[in-house]
């Protein structure tokens, strides 16, 4: 089968459906690719380093088009005026597309997808579920956009992001407050406090408080208690009262920061409003605000997509193409997104691809299937089986049965604290004075294990329990000094446990290393 990556006609957009990395790994999984002339050369994708990878390159568009099975594209297929006809019309009947095609906002587009006769996998309906990530293109697309996000931020600015003590004077570090701590929102924390910034951030979900402080910022919490978490790990539509007092934090943080970073979105809906215009007035001259949800109408009122507008005194960035400012990352890592999808549908690696609607995944993904819309995907299915109930009988809660305890929770626990001293008496009274030492160190150490993780944030639990278990090994000890007793029966069991035990220190100190490194900023 043939692959074909077309240009990208879509104003202003410079990614590529692939680069010359992913296409040999796609032309290793059987496929054939063929590419458009130059279509890589806006991200710096010469036609020279795809062929060099065995990719062929075709001058006439509208051949790449009839001749493809499989057609990899960014955005999703639209008018194409050097050929003075729609994207879709060239395509091969039955030929399978694969793309950011946005079905909710395109019904048109569906329907006539599904008159051609193909088969479509839409990139922005893969489910969020965890078999899944390898594939979540929106996810690759949000972390490019939160850290260009800064870029434009600090190019927009007129000082330092970081506090600096020069010979002229102190320069004190800027202050950004970053509105959504979703993927794109921790990018933008992230290349934030990496520029030195005192970094805040806020978000309505509570379970991405440990996210933000991981990467260094001051998580802001609103004054109101309201779950915030919706489907998919998006969140949800607050109530009036959440809004209300939104409001006012929000205002209060404007009137503070000097950069402002927005990336509030609810999939299906308008941008909320969350900057208002009295607000961009109470920020100081010079402040930043960089919209991401300018695309679909911005979190702020003053936002005009597309540019860069100056509003007392403030610079409000709503570019709609962060992403395709940095084409050549972009491309590179939507194309491996595009490579997962098609190990999915191509697993015997034979260059033949398989849409099995029987997977949640690839399911979820499916838009349209031999001409027919199968979007949207039915609910995810329920893996605990609900309680069975017999035919014409309803079903009613039982009232919760409580049950009053025979002894109360007071006396239980003197009496336990009394039986405890009991057994430690009448230990230390039979015991030798050698193990009543052991016990005392054996108890303070645990005693001080407990005060150390409980004290270590949650986020840095994994490498502290890693090189725990690293440090505990030290059983190795043991296990040499009985390596050398006489006996084989000593001896295998000590060799053994000196085996294992150098697995575990030698495995330990590796995962420790690893997950230290992801908390550590580059040199």
């Amino acid at each position: 089968m043939r692959i074909g990556i077309p240009h990208e006609t879509h104003t202003g957009e410079k990614r590529v459906a692939t680069t010359p990395e992913v296409a040999a790994k796609l032309i290793k999984l059987g496929f054939e690719v063929a590419l458009q002339k130059d279509a890589g050369s806006c991200a710096y994708l010469s036609d020279d380093a795809y062929r060099a990878v065995g990719v062929v390159i075709v001058d006439d568009v509208r051949e790449l088009w009839t001749s493809s099975d499989v057609v990899l594209k960014v955005r999703a297929p639209g008018p194409n005026a050097e050929l003075g006809c729609h994207e879709v019309d060239l395509m091969k009947v039955g030929a399978t597309l694969i793309s950011f095609i946005w079905p909710a906002q395109n019904p048109e587009l569906l329907e006539r997808l599904a008159a051609r006769n193909v088969t479509v996998l839409a990139m922005d309906s893969v489910p969020r579920i965890s078999r899944a990530q390898k594939l979540d293109a929106l996810s690759s697309m949000a972390n490019i956009a939160g850290y260009r996000a800064v870029i434009e931020a600090a190019q927009n600015f007129g000082r330092f992001f970081t506090g600096q003590v020069t010979a002229a004077g102190k320069v004190p570090p800027a202050k950004v407050f970053v509105i959504g701590a979703g993927v794109a929102g921790l990018a933008a924390i992230g290349a934030a406090n990496g520029l030195g910034a005192i970094v805040r951030a806020m978000d309505t979900r509570p379970e991405v408080k440990d996210q933000v402080k991981s990467l260094g910022a001051e998580f802001v919490e609103v004054n109101y208690q309201e779950e915030g978490s919706g489907t998919g790990g998006y969140a949800k539509v607050m109530s009036e009262g959440y809004q209300k007092a939104q409001h006012d934090t929000i205002a209060r943080q404007c009137s503070e920061v000097d950069i402002v970073i927005t990336t509030a979105l609810i999939p299906g809906k308008p941008a909320p409003k969350l900057i208002t215009a009295e607000m961009v007035a109470s920020m100081q001259d010079g402040s930043v605000i960089v919209d991401l949800a300018s695309e679909q109408g911005g979190n702020c009122e003053l936002t005009v997509p597309g540019e860069v507008v100056v509003r007392h005194g403030v610079s409000i960035v709503g570019y709609t193409d962060l992403t395709s400012r940095m084409a050549r990352q972009s491309s590179q890592l939507y194309g491996t997104n595009l490579l997962r999808v098609l190990e999915e549908l191509c697993p015997g690696k034979d260059g033949t691809t398989t849409v099995d609607m029987s997977d949640e995944m690839i399911r979820g993904a499916t838009v349209v299937k031999n001409g027919e819309i199968t979007w949207p995907p039915p609910a995810p299915k329920l893996y605990a089986a609900p309680a069975f109930t017999a035919p014409g009988i309803t079903a009613t809660p039982s009232p919760p049965i409580t049950k009053k305890p025979l002894i109360p929770e007071s006396l239980r626990n003197a009496l336990f604290t009394l039986i405890a001293m009991g057994l430690l008496f009448g230990l230390g009274s039979s015991a030798p004075s050698a193990f009543m030492s052991h016990l005392m160190v054996f108890v303070l150490a645990c005693f001080v294990g407990y005060m150390v993780i409980w004290n270590v944030r949650p986020a840095l639990h994994t490498p502290l329990m890693s090189v725990t278990n690293a440090i505990s090994s030290i059983i190795a000890i043991g296990a040499l000094i009985q390596v050398s007793t006489p006996g084989l029966l000593m001896k295998v069991l000590a060799g053994s446990a000196l085996v294992l035990t150098t697995v575990n220190m030698a495995g330990g100190f590796a995962v420790t290393q690893r997950m230290l490194r992801m908390f550590r900023r580059s040199e």
